[in-house]
Parts: structure tokens; sequence; C-alpha cells
């Protein structure tokens, strides 16, 4: 017979990690179903969703209980006193406390109950099954009923239990095993019949009716442009060598990237690239004002170094003045989050300080942007900014050139590099915004990706890097100078950073990109206005209105993010270059001639797509369903405990978007829920090698969470895979009835 924790561990299956605010990222909900056919999926979480099980009042109590020892223990700071005992883990500290609790010490039964809880937690959980008359047949079944009543709290339970830094997991451990602990221990008090709860049957949602026609209409229009691109390419041949473009720039394969990216290219001879945010350097990054280090990478990935900043070519008295600047703003701020959140000081607090954030809180209403100019112009002036550079000396010379050579590599930047070559990260401005790290970059773990363009930058600039590099077939022209940049995706400007290194003759060429950088953002300011829905303005007017809309304490949609995201493209600039794709792809390079292994095809379809599958389910999810997997309004939300947002003041921790995120307005929709499809150009047979290697790809592909198509570069053949791993042709109507071939 499994152990508890086993039991535990498998019933886990029916909810997904759900991450803080301050690293919040996109994951799809139903990420523990994955191993089932998606209609499958769906039907199983519906069953164990709190408002299908008719629980009735007794579950009610035992959540509302849950809710509040949860968000205590869990606080990451909103709390002036925090709660005693949380360094011995969450049932062990609840235990503790919880005979001193008047909600639950109800009886003197129940009093005997606490004052006797076992010291572990697997004790715990078997001494409350037995007392629930839970038969051995039925347990698994039963926890997994518990953990699904508060999917938002357990999820996040998962998430420190299996993604969270051990280091800061250790200062307050909590596993599902706890978790279910105190769950059971409350059942026993307030809900003893719980035994008796059925799971019902559910009929299948209705959006899953009309999903496959919709996906097949938005397939065959994208694989319709797309294959006369690649038919006409292998007509012509492979392109000549030698020709160099006045840039290259490379941003993130964030649907976001692919308008501005069209806006760049418009502006002059410009190539741009897509890859993952986080640009194949996987580290920690601190900056030089930061409090804290965070981790600046994808989740799947743990990084081995830490880099900080350093005060780069400043004069003396100006890194003083931005030194005694910062302590200068630090201390008024913490003061006041001390006194704010006081027990004792928040009313004498208002009273002093009344007039003056009456005063502000009317200018933040009617004139956001005036505000927010003086508040940066004030900051400036107490705190001036110096120039820094990223302190790579703690990460070894081989490692280096492997961060570099392994980006170069799968970016395609391998020969004919412009004399610019530009990495440009992302991250989003905006203000009063509790999802506010959902709108930065998911490659970056939910933080400004302009970090690592910065590292990656010093790393190909640096001398000796480039010996070793050239050591390893990979010479870089001397006269390439590697820069890096920001994407701010709620105001469309792109900042350059300073260029460390730069010649006379890279100056006129650093000059030009900034003006058509400038440029390429106020155009694609001016598109994005209209999806958000601002009138017909001129393209200033647009650019205003966009920035004020970023720094708005009201605005509830500053921005869309990824919303309407459907397709990752899997393919050389050339396959989609001067194609509207509408925002809605993620764009990442590649050139299958130059990946004779296929490592890089590997690379990409087990991590960025994965990534990407999760955005794309997070949004898909959010969207049907915003009260079961989304965060509900905006308007009603409440931050707690710095970790996430509850509905009203106790409820589940919501884990999914806010409403105003994928709904232009409370009934209607602005994204439009598909399935992520994927489009690869290269031979099928590197897809098929790729797939038989790797289960994550055939539970996504062979489950119907992922559809694979594949672009034979050949002849622009398209073809699609079958649920049953085998490949169908498709033509320009759709479906060819030809017989399926074998793939793995």
């Amino acid at each position: 017979m499994p152990s508890l924790r086993a039991l535990v561990a498998a019933a886990a299956d029916v909810v997904a990690p759900v991450w803080p605010l301050k690293t919040f990222i996109a994951v799809n909900p139903l990420q523990g179903l994955e191993d089932r056919p998606f209609e499958q999926a769906i039907l199983d979480a519906e069953r164990h969703r709190p408002a299908h099980l008719h629980a009735g009042e007794g579950c009610e109590a035992v959540n509302r209980e849950l809710i509040k020892w949860c968000s205590v223990f869990f606080d990451d700071g909103q709390a002036v006193i925090p709660m005693p005992g949380r360094r011995l883990g969450l049932y062990r500290s609840f235990a503790d406390l919880a005979p001193y609790d008047r909600a639950l010490a109800v009886s003197p039964e129940a009093r005997a109950f606490l004052a006797t809880l076992p010291d572990s937690a697997e004790e715990a959980i078997a001494q409350c099954l037995d007392r629930l008359g839970i038969a051995a047949v039925r347990r698994e079944a039963f926890i997994r009923l518990a953990l699904a009543a508060l999917p938002g709290w357990s999820g996040h339970v998962k998430w420190r239990e299996s993604w969270q830094d051990p280091v800061e997991q250790s200062k307050h451990p909590a596993t599902l095993v706890d978790y279910v602990a105190v769950r059971l221990v409350l059942t026993c008090i307030l809900w003893p019949n719980a035994g008796s709860a059925e799971i019902p049957s559910i009929d299948p949602p209705a959006f899953l009716a009309g999903l496959p026609a919709a996906e097949e209409r938005y397939r065959t229009a994208l694989l319709n442009r797309l294959r006369p691109r690649t038919r006409a390419r292998a007509l012509a041949g492979a392109p000549s060598a030698g020709r160099r473009p006045d840039a290259q720039l490379v941003f993130c394969i964030d649907v976001r990237s692919e308008p501005i990216r069209r806006a760049i290219e418009d502006r002059g001879d410009y190539e741009t690239l897509g890859f993952a945010g986080f640009f194949g350097v996987p580290v920690r990054v601190k900056g030089r004002d930061d409090d804290h280090a965070h981790d600046s990478c994808p989740v799947l990935l743990r990084p081995d170094h830490e880099v900080g900043d350093r005060v780069a070519e400043a004069p003396a008295p100006l890194v003083r003045r931005h030194e005694r600047g910062r302590a200068l703003l630090r201390l008024p701020a913490s003061l006041y989050g001390r006194l704010k959140y006081h027990f004792a000081t928040p009313f004498a607090l208002v009273e002093m300080l009344g007039p003056w954030l009456g005063l502000r809180m009317l200018a933040r209403t009617f004139a956001p942007s005036r505000l927010a100019q003086l508040a940066g112009a004030a900051r400036r002036t107490v705190m001036p900014p110096v120039p820094t550079e990223p302190v790579l000396q703690d990460i070894p010379l081989e490692q280096r050139a492997d961060f570099g050579e392994s980006a170069l590599r799968m970016m395609g930047l391998t020969s004919d590099l412009a004399p610019l070559v530009v990495f440009c990260g992302h991250g989003s401005t905006t203000t009063n915004n509790a999802h506010a790290s959902a709108l930065d970059c998911g490659a970056c773990g939910g933080n400004r990706g302009g970090p690592n363009a910065r590292i990656l930058a010093a790393i190909l600039n640096d001398r000796s890097v480039r010996a070793n590099l050239a050591d390893r077939g990979l010479a870089i022209p001397p006269d390439t100078l590697f820069l890096s940049g920001e994407h701010d995706t709620a105001t469309d400007r792109i900042v350059l950073d300073a260029a460390s290194g730069a010649s006379p003759e890279h100056q006129p060429r650093i000059a030009k990109l900034r003006d058509d950088l400038a440029h390429a953002g106020t155009r694609n300011a001016h598109e994005r206005g209209r999806s958000l829905g601002l009138p017909a303005l001129d393209d200033d007017a647009s650019r205003r209105a966009v920035e004020r809309r970023s720094v708005d304490w009201a605005e509830v949609r500053p921005e869309w993010g990824l919303a309407r995201n459907a397709a990752f493209i899997v393919g050389p600039r050339a396959l989609t270059r001067g194609i509207d794709l509408d925002g809605r792809c993620f764009l990442h390079s590649y050139d299958w001639a130059s990946d004779p292994s296929g490592t890089t095809l590997e690379a990409i379809l087990t991590a960025p797509m994965v990534v990407a599958q999760w955005i794309n389910s997070q949004y898909f999810f959010s969207t049907v369903d915003n009260v079961a997997h989304g965060s509900g309004s905006k308007a009603t939300q409440n931050v707690t405990g710095k970790i996430g947002v509850m509905q009203g003041n106790a409820s589940d921790l919501m884990h999914g978007l806010p409403l105003q995120s994928v709904h232009a307005d409370d009934s209607r929709p602005y994204h439009e829920p598909l399935r992520l499809l994927t489009v690869v150009e290269a031979p099928r047979s590197s897809l098929d090698a790729v797939i038989r290697r790797h289960e994550v790809l055939r539970k996504l592909f062979g489950n119907g969470w992922v559809t694979l198509a594949c672009l034979t570069p050949d002849g622009g053949h398209a073809y699609l895979l079958n649920r049953d791993l085998t490949w169908q042709e498709v033509d320009p109507a759709g479906v060819r009835p030809a017989p399926a071939l074998a793939c793995c």
C-alpha cells in the first residue's frame, strides 16, 4: 500500500503550482493533468471544482479557517507582526497555535483533539482519515478533493515545495503533506461528515464544441500565408553569403515583439531575430540599487551564478550624490510603510498626512502623466543616475564563452554579423497593478529582461571571450559591437544602454538606430492604441495616450500583454518577414540547414515551446472560465501577504489572469481561446527524432494540448501531426484525405 506521502503526491495532479505576485509567470492551470487527453483533463478538473461538489456549510467553514491560517503563515512582509513559529513548518506551527483559536476550540471534544495532535503531519493525516471514516481505497480520491477545494492555496504550497529556492523554502517550510494535514484537522472539527461528499458527473463545457472549427480556421489561414514563403525559398536556393545589414536586433519570442519587429524593419536595413528573452544566460541578477537578487531565467532552469552591477566610468562626486540620494529616499519609504501597516498608527498617519495624500491622490487621478514626470525629475535630482556594468568575473571564462556560443548558434548569428548587434529585452511599466510581473518577461521568471541583455552584450564584447570563440570556429568580426536595450511594452519606448567601447565609426550608426527605434515605437503605439479602444489619434498623440495609461493608477488595462496569442513559429525571419501576424505569434529564429544534429530544434521544442504552451493555456482557461481559472475583476481584488490576490477579504488565492486582462468588457472576450499551434520549418525526420526522445512532447502533441505543423523546406509541403503521432498532409483548403504517414 502506498505511503501517505505518495498518496498526497499522486492526488496533487489536480492542482498546478501558483507563483507569487513578485514573480508571477504563466502556467497551465491543468498542468498536472497533461498526461490525459485535453478534453478528458477538462472534465476531470471540472468534476473536482468546489462549486460542483455541493459540499455545503461544512466545506465553507473549513475553507474559511484554512484561508485564515494560510494567509498568516505565507505572509511575505505585509503583516507587521508575523505568525510565531513559522520556522517549524506549516503543520507544526499550526498544531502549536490551533488550541488557542476560539474558532476551532468550540467544544471540549475539539479542545481535546487539538491538544493531542500528533507530532508529524503524516501521522495527523492518518489519524484524521480514520476519524472521518475514509476507507483505504478512497483515500487518494478524498485527498484530491481536499486539495481541489482551494486550488490557489494548495497550488501555492506546491510551488513552494517543488519550485521555490530551497534556501527561501527552509525559512518557513511548507509541503503538500503539511497542507493536507492542516486541512484534515480542520475538517474533523468543522465538517465531520465530509466523507459523504460525492464527485458528480459533468457534461463537457460548451466551449469545447466550437473549438476544433475555430482552430482549423486560424491554422488554415496562417499556413496559407507561410507556405508560399517556404516554397519560394526552396525554388530560389540558398541565399548568398556576405551581406551584412546595418544592424541585427534580437528580441524576445514574446508575441508583443512581432509588431515592433515589423515596425523596425520598415525603418531601414535592419534584420530582426527572435530568441527566449533571457538570452541564454541563466543567472541571478542584482542591480546596484536593488535590495534583493532574483532569478532571471526560465523557471525550468536553476541559475549557478549571481551577477551584480558596479559603477562604470563616473565622477566620484556623482557617485557620492547617488549614494546619499538612495539612502535619503529609502528612509521615508521605510518609515511610511511601518506606520501604515502597524496596528497602532494608521489612523494617526492619515491625520498627519491626509492633506498631502489627498492632493497626491487628485494629481494621480487627473494628471497622472504630469505627476509621473515630476516624480521622475525629483528622483533624478535627489539620486542622479550613474552608469553601471555587470560584474562577470565570478563566471569562469569558459562558462562565459559557453553562454556566448550557445546563444549565437541558437540565434543563427554565426556569420555575416552586422556592425551593430542589439539584444533587446522587455518589461512593462504600470502603476497600481498587482499582476505587473505578468506583463514582464516570462523567460526571465516574471522580471524585466534588460539585465540579461546587458550581461550577454558584455560577454560578447569581451576580447578574451571572442578569442575563445574564435578557437571554437565562431569568429566575430572586429568591427561588430554588441549593444543592449529594453522594450517597454506598455509605452513602446525602446531604450539602448550606453555603448561602451563604441568606435567613432559606430557613433553615427548608433545615433540613427536610436532615432529609428523611436519612430518604430511611436508607430507601434499607434497600432496598439486601436486594440486598446483609443479613438483615432495621430502617432504622437497615440504615444502620449499609451504612456498615460502606464502611469494611471485607475487603468485596469494598461496593455493587453500576451492576449490573443495563438501560434509558435520556428523558422528563419524570411518565413514571416513582411507578414502582419497581428501580434499573435511567438517567433523563434531557426535555420534547419545549420542544425544537422537537431540539437537546436530539440532545445527550442523542449524549453521555449513548453513555456509558450503554459502561457497559451493560462490565457485560454482564464478566458473560458475566469471564475475557476482566472482571478476575477481587478475592482474587487485584495492583495494578501504580498503573495497573491483574493476576491474580497477572504477567498481562495486567485491563480490566473484578471478578467480585464482577457476581456474587452464584462461580457465580451478580447482573447480568442485557441490551443497553441506550433509551426516548424524543418524536415519531418528532424521533428520525428526529437519527438521520439522526449515524453513531454509526445504528451503535449499526442493528448491534443498543442498542434504541430511541419513546413518541409524541400518544397513547402505542410503536414499536421495527428493525435496518434502520424503525419497528415494538408492543402490550402484543409486536411487532404490521404494516408497517414508514420512518425514516432
